[in-house]
């Protein structure tokens, strides 16, 4: 796809670069060699406005591995091998990575972000569509995926996490920031947050759940060992542990609060170790094998 100055121009660029777009392209050029060499020029930012306004394209692109500054493609990317990255990579469309990652920027792709080892990345990690991993992601931002996210191994995030579909990870989650999930949450592991756990559906860990405040879920909660929050606890359905449930000081546990109480003992039933002390709503049984 090729840009004229006429299209530039009606995306009201700044003047700055505008003038950078003449000087170099004076009667406009193509797509991807512009997104190029706004890169190369140091103009990563204008790289990216760019994208925005023009969009991804159905353009293919297959590497061997990548070991850059920046890079900012149109299309979906492909790299056979590894990836080391400074301050960006951006993709319009897929990402494809066969070996491992290290970003030591942001990672951006407008569709699904595939990486068959280890993730890591320094800035914040965004997909439109789908995020999945082989091995697990370390990331030191925030992570926001608009499909669903599978990680092989464990993830870490000294940011938030916000995905709108399901998650599953099959080692501990531990994230500093906020937990959003759309649907279902399942970890293998245990989950930890030093913010708010907000889901859709439902949660299943094989070990325990820790939130720094409250614990929200549309559907039930199962925990292979505590639960133990530092706010309200309050789930749609069953809520079930075989170690502890604990809300914070001063706050309730509520259960079943989507069910109809005739229906408690089937889907609004709380099992522990021990009886909640702040136990509000829900049919208490006990202790019962998850």
């Amino acid at each position: 796809m090729d840009l004229t100055r006429e299209f530039v121009r009606a995306k009201n660029p700044c003047a700055e670069g505008y003038r950078w777009f003449l000087r170099h392209f004076e009667v406009g050029g193509n797509y991807q060699e512009l997104l190029d060499a706004l890169v190369n020029a140091g103009r990563v930012d204008d790289a990216c406005w760019l994208l925005s306004q023009f969009g991804p394209t159905h353009t293919r692109l297959v590497l061997d591995d990548l070991n850059a500054e920046a890079m900012v493609f149109s299309g979906s990317l492909e790299i056979r091998g590894n990836v080391e990255m400074g301050a960006l990579l951006r993709v319009g469309r897929n990402l494809h990575i066969g070996g491992s990652a290290r970003i030591d920027g942001a990672l951006f792709a407008g569709d699904d972000i595939r990486v068959e080892g280890q993730l890591r990345c320094q800035g914040t990690l965004e997909a439109g569509g789908d995020i999945r991993t082989g091995w697990g992601i370390d990331s030191e931002a925030d992570i926001l995926c608009g499909g669903d996210l599978r990680v092989g191994w464990g993830l870490r995030t000294q940011g938030k996490l916000s995905v709108t579909n399901d998650v599953r990870v099959s080692q501990d989650l531990v994230v500093a920031g906020k937990i959003a999930c759309g649907k279902n949450l399942r970890v293998g592991g245990s989950i930890a947050t030093d913010d708010t756990l907000q889901i859709g559906q439902g949660i299943l860990a094989g070990g325990s759940i820790s939130c720094a405040t409250h614990l929200n879920a549309n559907f039930g909660v199962k925990a292979g060992k505590d639960i133990t929050v530092g706010g309200a606890i309050r789930v749609g359905e069953s809520l079930m542990a075989t170690g502890q449930i604990a809300a914070g000081q001063g706050y309730g546990v509520f259960a079943g609060l989507n069910v109809h109480v005739d229906a408690w003992f089937d889907s609004g039933k709380v099992c522990a170790s021990a009886r909640p002390e702040s136990l509000i709503s829900g049919l208490w049984l006990g202790t019962c094998p998850l």
